[in-house]
């Protein structure tokens, strides 16, 4: 059965109407607006959020983000090409309905012009896994740990590449948390983390990532969030708090 289907672009004079759009948080939670300030800066490098509608539900069943790949906030070089930051789908209940497939239709049809479309997927949490892209003509250009950079390119131009966000971690002594708002639980987060750095005697240094520019020079791959302690990267996606405690109990414990 073929789903009857529908995409809306999303801007800033209709996001209000679509809440989802803001990484499925509550519109009255603090932190919806941040993603939204953070939005209406980057609608104007380009960035598009789609959302897919099927007939029978209110709420959409897809999304997708993307933004020409100079302006994209991953650790990667991708100029020239579209870069995707997210794909979602519902894939529990209409697994294997063409809903990633028809969102990649639209990135694609966007990107044209351009010498292609890239994207960083993962095998771990946050991240869209690379199965999705593989079976819509992309390849694997590189790899760090578990994570990949993909690409479908259409015409003969240079790849994009992974930066050489490792050799970043060095300028990074004690505890530091690097954050954006592109990710509104992850702006939650240090709010939250705070009373737990003061009950436990800490004073990280604590760096907002206020561009893509800067997103790109990040110390981890996905660019967004950074926990790192003397040099090393302990976390590079949205942890709770008691994921916080635990990491910190393990590294300042053991630390020489």
């Amino acid at each position: 059965m073929t789903l009857k289907s529908k995409i809306i672009k999303v801007t800033i004079e209709n996001i209000r109407n679509y809440p989802q759009a803001i990484c499925f948080i509550n519109p009255k939670n603090e932190f919806f607006r941040y993603k939204i300030e953070w939005l209406e800066a980057q609608f104007k490098m380009g960035l598009v959020i789609k959302l897919l509608f099927i007939e029978e539900e209110k709420r959409p069943v897809g999304f997708i983000e993307y933004v020409p790949g100079a302006y994209c906030w991953r650790s990667v070089d991708a100029k020239g090409y579209m870069f995707i930051h997210c794909l979602w789908t519902n894939g529990k209940k209409y697994q294997h309905q063409g809903l990633g497939e028809r969102l990649l239709s639209e990135v694609e049809k966007d990107a044209a012009e351009m010498p292609g479309v890239a994207v960083v997927t993962s095998d771990r949490a946050f991240m869209a896994n690379r199965e999705i892209f593989l079976k819509n003509g992309y390849h694997l250009v590189e790899e760090s740990g578990k994570d990949q950079l993909m690409v479908k390119q259409f015409k003969e131009q240079p790849l994009p590449v992974m930066k050489k966000w490792q050799n970043q971690l060095q300028n990074y002594k004690g505890l530091t948390i690097l954050y954006s708002k592109q990710c509104p639980w992850v702006a939650r987060f240090v709010e939250e983390v705070k009373p737990i750095l003061k009950e436990e005697n800490l004073n990280p240094e604590i760096i907002e990532i206020k561009t893509a520019k800067e997103a790109q020079k990040a110390p981890s791959l996905y660019g967004t969030f950074n926990l790192i302690y003397q040099g090393k990267l302990l976390a590079d996606r949205y942890i709770s708090t008691t994921r916080f405690r635990n990491i910190i109990k393990k590294e300042l414990d053991t630390a020489p």
